[in-house]
C-alpha cells in the first residue's frame, strides 16, 4: 500500500459524496415548485462541483484515479424521491427537507474525514478548506428549513 493510498481513498469517498450533493441540488432545482429556491439550488450545485473538482485534482496530483461518479446508494435514494415526488407533487418544503438531510450527510462525511489522524497535512488542509464551503451550505439549508417550520 503506498503512503498516499489512504489520502486517495479518503478523498475519493468525499468526491463521491460531493457528486451526490451536486446531483441532489440539480434535482432539487428542477423540482422546486415556485422557482423560489431554484437559483439557490443551482448555485449550490455549482459550488459543490468546484469542491469535487478541487478534491479530484488532489487525487490526480497524488497519483491516483479520481472518483467521477456519485454513490450507488444516493442514486437509489434520488430514484425513490423522484417516484415519491411524482406521486405526491413537488412541494418546496419537502424539497428543502430532503436537501437539508443530504446536507447533514455530506457535513458528517467531511467531519469524519477531518477527525482522521492518518491523513497527510496537505490533504487535511484541503479537506478543511472544502469543509468551510460544505458547512456554509449546510447551515444555510438548515436555516431555510427552520424558517419554513414557523
Amino acid at each position: 500500500m503506498s503512503e498516499t493510498s489512504h489520502d486517495i481513498s479518503t478523498l475519493n469517498s468525499l468526491i463521491a459524496t460531493t457528486i451526490d450533493s451536486v446531483d441532489g441540488y440539480t434535482e432539487a432545482a428542477k423540482d422546486s415548485d415556485t422557482g423560489r429556491f431554484g437559483s439557490l439550488f443551482t448555485s449550490r450545485a455549482s459550488e459543490r462541483r468546484e469542491v469535487a473538482s478541487r478534491l479530484q485534482q488532489e487525487v490526480v496530483r497524488l497519483g491516483g484515479n479520481a472518483e467521477d461518479d456519485g454513490t450507488v446508494l444516493a442514486g437509489a435514494h434520488r430514484m425513490f424521491l423522484n417516484l415519491k415526488a411524482s406521486m405526491t407533487g413537488h412541494d418546496d418544503k419537502a424539497i428543502v427537507n430532503e436537501v437539508e438531510a443530504g446536507e447533514d450527510h455530506i457535513k458528517a462525511k467531511f467531519e469524519d474525514a477531518l477527525e482522521d489522524r492518518e491523513l497527510s497535512p496537505g490533504v487535511r488542509q484541503l479537506i478543511e478548506t472544502c469543509y468551510a464551503s460544505v458547512k456554509a451550505g449546510h447551515d444555510e439549508m438548515r436555516d431555510i428549513k427552520h424558517s419554513m417550520e414557523r
